[in-house]
């Protein structure tokens, strides 16, 4: 794909295009889809390395173009880089200029070794990383910490009471610490409004574990990280395996990105191809429709994008919607090569 990003005729063709949907129980009115920016880290931190340092420039056309395309959120956390991520995505959203304007910012508490004291104790750094911008959405990244779901809880509704946070979501949660959050919330006249969890056409384990079922049961939204499985989806490695060598960091050496993994994902990628064609889209936006699409309005998702071809992807993800047979044919198929 070319990088068309400054052409007039590419911002034209969005605008308007614009899709909405409510977040969970909360009145955030958020698109479909939301800008994942983990691979704004600037390669610090542990988890930071798992992608190459992106320049400023490339960080602000990201940003840029996932606004024209009427993406209206972005979801960071701390541990991203030790709070790069949330600083260099304020600083694009600050130089976006007025088309910043009613964009969301999601972010997360790292838990590792601390107590939910450490909830309170940290927001005013998130807050200040983010140049004072809304944190529309705080989450618990990991469902692990020296402190009960309770406390964690009651640390998050203290937030939300102080004006410093305006909505509480969790990660990684099983379906019974979302209920547990979600009933803790409720005693302080609050809602859980999310549960941020891996799920993809390639991992479909929230099907079968309770997640989506306490989801949908407590109208509680799923957002879906990890969506094309690190580039899986793209169907790009099956049609040109040589560029698995080139990849940075540890998830080449990961079984879906080795040749027996390929194979097996490969009758997918031909469905995700012919339905392509049908869209004039890529495999990439088949899945990602899908993963909007397959369950109502349950479930966001937040791809991320490291160049700024990626974010136009994401962006015309939105823009069309398959029918319910065809949505159920995708997902025959995927559920055929996940029980191969």
């Amino acid at each position: 794909m070319e990088e068309s990003h400054h052409s007039e005729d590419w911002v034209k063709s969005m605008v308007g295009k614009a899709v909405r949907r409510q977040m969970g129980s909360s009145s955030l009115s958020l698109s479909p889809l939301g800008l994942g920016c983990w691979q704004f880290s600037n390669g610090q931190g542990m988890v930071g390395k798992f992608w190459p340092v992106l320049k400023k420039e490339d960080v602000r056309s990201i940003v840029q173009t996932s606004l024209k395309g009427g993406i209206n959120w972005f979801d960071t956390a701390e541990v991203y880089g030790k709070g790069q991520s949330e600083q260099m995505l304020a600083e694009a959203l600050r130089e976006a200029g007025p088309l910043a304007e009613g964009a969301h910012i999601a972010t997360k508490w790292w838990p590792l070794l601390r107590t939910a004291g450490s909830i309170t104790s940290t927001i005013d750094e998130r807050i200040r990383l983010l140049e004072n911008r809304t944190i529309e959405l705080h989450q618990v990244h990991q469902p692990f910490s020296f402190s009960s779901v309770r406390a964690e809880m009651n640390a998050m509704a203290e937030l939300v009471k102080q004006g410093k946070i305006q909505n509480v979501g969790v990660s990684n949660f099983s379906a019974a610490k979302m209920r547990e959050a979600d009933k803790v919330l409720r005693e302080h006249g609050l809602r859980l409004i999310s549960n941020q969890v891996k799920y993809s056409l390639l991992d479909r384990r929230i099907e079968h574990n309770g997640i989506m079922a306490a989801a949908q049961e407590l109208g509680i939204a799923i957002i879906a990280y990890s969506p094309l499985e690190q580039g899986i989806l793209s169907g790009k490695f099956h049609k040109n395996p040589a560029l698995v060598k080139a990849i940075k960091g540890p998830r080449k050496f990961t079984s879906a990105f080795r040749k027996a993994g390929l194979q097996k994902s490969k009758p997918l990628i031909d469905k995700l191809d012919e339905l392509a064609i049908l869209y004039d889209a890529s495999p990439t936006q088949i899945a990602l429709n899908w993963l909007i699409h397959a369950h109502g309005e349950t479930v966001f998702a937040i791809p991320g994008a490291s160049k700024t071809h990626h974010a136009e992807e994401n962006v015309k993800a939105m823009q069309f919607t398959l029918t319910d047979e065809e949505l159920q044919q995708i997902s025959d198929v995927s559920n055929q090569v996940l029980n191969r």
